[in-house]
């Protein structure tokens, strides 16, 4: 009814954010805080995704499912659920020997703690990997510092199923089924699965059915709210005892506080092409704690372990982050080329 003071469009046409104005069929699409002009397209998973007319349309491939353990107890499930359990028994990280799987079971991962000095943070990890029932793989650092891994046929006549390579400072076992197992000798644990193993799996991992709410399924297939309950039903025995998750933290304001210099780093602009993308403070949180934990403050190994699992989950996400430095947690890959 009156004239209004500023700038604005002709009839059909709208304010793009920049001073200018364009047709409604010309606005950007927004994915992770950035927005992207039609016909742009971004990557998500292994599915590509192209924006038209203000939405994406992305393509339906289904995806192999990722679990990552690393540090001190840090878990994350196929299905994206983040969580914390430290045990000090064998457990089952992830099998295909479900009620679920209608199939043959072709693998089994049991993951054992070893902790470091008087601490409760763990220092390396013993996996034992057993294939279709009739093969077993042990796998130490004690071991791998022999430049071997135990290996246990009940048929030695039996076909492998699987091979076993260096690549960089990881061990990588694939299996012909498409299970994919990954350990950097330390902490750190990742197994992938192909999307045929899709609501197939069980253990600490989860079921890899898409929904994260259901990870929690213990053995006897009941949904447990308590994630100590949880862990310890995929014990291999009963007979070790249950730990309580403690606060690292606690009574060590200096090393605590140290923590959070260092760790400062996830949260810093090193890594903010990604924190739009993957939250970082999950990832900060972690760090410190395991920090906390660490015998040694000069022992920045607990601090590295963290980093580098937020920088995996960053280039899942499609962004690749330049981190290392000679001073930060350097990886001497001539060594390993």
């Amino acid at each position: 009814t009156e004239c209004v003071s500023g700038c604005m469009c002709p009839d059909g046409l709208v304010l793009d954010g920049s001073g200018g104005c364009i047709p409604k069929d010309q606005c950007p699409c927004v994915h992770g805080g950035h927005f992207y002009k039609p016909g742009e397209t971004i990557k998500v998973d292994c599915n590509t995704c192209t924006c038209n007319k203000r939405q994406w349309n992305c393509t339906d491939n289904p995806c192999k499912g990722t679990c990552t353990v690393y540090g001190n107890g840090h878990y994350m499930s196929f299905d994206g659920e983040k969580f914390d359990f430290l045990g000090d028994c064998d457990y089952i990280l992830a099998q295909d020997f479900c009620p679920n799987n209608m199939d043959a079971g072709t693998f089994r991962i049991v993951i054992q703690n070893n902790a470091c000095g008087k601490s409760l943070s763990i220092c390396s990890l013993k996996i034992t990997l057993i294939f279709e029932v009739c093969l077993e793989l042990i796998i130490t650092q004690e071991l791998l510092l022999e430049g071997r891994i135990q290996e246990l046929a009940t048929d030695p006549g039996a076909e492998k199923n699987y091979k076993v390579d260096l690549r960089g400072g990881y061990i990588v076992i694939e299996t012909n089924q498409g299970m994919n197992f990954m350990w950097d000798q330390k902490t750190t644990v990742v197994v992938h699965v192909a999307p045929s193993f899709q609501g197939k799996v069980c253990g600490l991992c989860g079921d890899f059915d898409g929904r994260s709410r259901n990870d929690f399924t213990t053995r006897g297939q009941s949904m447990e709210m308590s994630i100590q309950e949880f862990g310890n039903s995929w014990k291999i025995t009963s007979t070790c005892s249950n730990i309580n998750m403690t606060d690292l933290c606690a009574g060590q304001p200096f090393k605590s506080a140290l923590g959070q210099k260092h760790c400062s780093i996830i949260k810093s602009n090193i890594f903010e092409a990604c924190h739009s993308k993957v939250n970082p403070i999950p990832y900060y949180e972690s760090c410190i704690s395991d920090f906390c934990g660490c015998d040694s403050v000069g022992d920045c190994e607990c601090f590295c372990t963290s980093v580098a699992a937020y920088s995996r989950s960053c280039s899942r996400a499609g962004v690749c982050i330049d981190w290392r430095t000679p001073a930060i947690c350097p990886v001497f890959c001539d060594y390993y080329n």
